[in-house]
């Protein structure tokens, strides 16, 4: 166990308010103090600390035995991870980018996650790493890629929104005793909007379950990541503007998804927005509709609508993936229009 952290994962010991990045680190440092069955895998996370050194410090604390720099071989490091968790250990892969978690589908979707349905055992391990866009990345570092593996029985997919809730829910990840999907938005890292004192003591946030980010009477707006908080801007301007109420769902977690919470959310309303930066066809935002409309059509006093991005690679340009990714007026304006419908 490490008695030295490195500054940026201090600050909730030292009772300061903590980034999106830092709530990542600190639940990463703190499990590894934890349990020394967790380690880390991933490329340029050791020496370098990371793409967006988020485990700058960890090497020297913890040795290469457990902070591992890997090749550029996502599909090999993955694989060697399952084997490591099949002999009891923890471990939590890291993907640059998680627009490369791609050369690894085939190892989680045909063994990771079919393990346990297939008699051995469960995988408790992590992947983990950043997504979306908005920071001029292009195709190959912007993409959210939950929906690749939304479709596949074995895995659970966590996608938080808040700092609180990124470090309880990567806690409860590594603690899980099965394969986990975990994505940061990078925009979110250093949000400064985002920055909030943790509870000094462990804590984690449970997975599965939604949470309510804002009250409201008029309209749900179902979402997650960035886009939660684009949704809070909306729901800020149509109070003021127009005195329009929503309400804003925080998914939290992807699979399982917490349909129970989103069904009383809409009976409660009658009226459903859902909101997501991934491509529009084949995004969660489907699959909600249906389960909404399985469970509490009745209830349901208008058309569901979806706010996403377009069905396209996402663009370089400045100006074209600022048209290319959901807007807080383009949420305003949908959630506006079901308000008066």
């Amino acid at each position: 166990m490490s008695s030295n952290p490195p500054e940026h994962v201090l600050h909730t010991r030292k009772g300061e308010p903590v980034t999106f990045l830092e709530a990542i680190a600190e639940a990463l440092w703190e499990e590894m103090e934890r349990d020394p069955d967790v380690f880390l895998m991933g490329e340029d996370i050791g020496v370098y600390g990371g793409a967006f050194k988020v485990t700058r410090g960890f090497l020297d604390a913890f040795g290469t035995h457990r902070v591992m720099d890997t090749p550029i071989a996502e599909g090999g490091f993955t694989g060697a991870a399952a084997g490591a968790a099949h002999m009891g250990l923890r471990p939590v892969v890291e993907m640059q980018f998680m627009d490369f978690i791609s050369p690894a589908y085939d190892v989680l979707t045909n063994y990771i996650a079919t393990s346990a349905y297939r008699g051995a055992g469960s995988l408790p391990m992590v992947i983990r790493g950043p997504v979306g866009g908005g920071n001029r990345g292009g195709p190959f570092h912007s993409q959210n890629v939950e929906m690749a593996f939304f479709h596949t029985p074995g895995l659970k997919i966590v996608y938080p929104s808040t700092a609180y809730d990124a470090k309880g829910l990567l806690k409860a990840a590594i603690r899980d005793e099965h394969p986990v999907i975990f994505e940061e938005h990078k925009g979110l890292y250093r949000a400064p909007y985002l920055r909030e004192v943790l509870p000094d003591d462990d804590y984690v946030v449970p997975i599965g379950k939604a949470r309510t980010a804002r009250e409201g009477t008029d309209v749900t707006v179902v979402t997650y990541g960035l886009m939660v908080h684009r949704s809070l801007d909306a729901a800020d301007r149509l109070a003021e503007e127009d005195g329009i109420s929503l309400e804003v769902v925080d998914l939290r977690t992807l699979l399982p998804l917490d349909e129970d919470h989103v069904v009383e959310s809409v009976q409660r309303t009658g009226k459903l927005l859902v909101v997501h930066e991934d491509t529009r066809t084949g995004g969660i935002a489907g699959e909600v509709a249906i389960r909404v409309n399985e469970r509490a059509f009745e209830w349901l006093d208008g058309p569901i609508l979806r706010v996403t991005a377009m069905d396209a690679p996402v663009p370089y340009a400045g100006v074209l993936e600022d048209a290319f990714l959901p807007s807080v007026n383009d949420i305003a304006e949908a959630a506006r229009y079901l308000a008066r419908y």
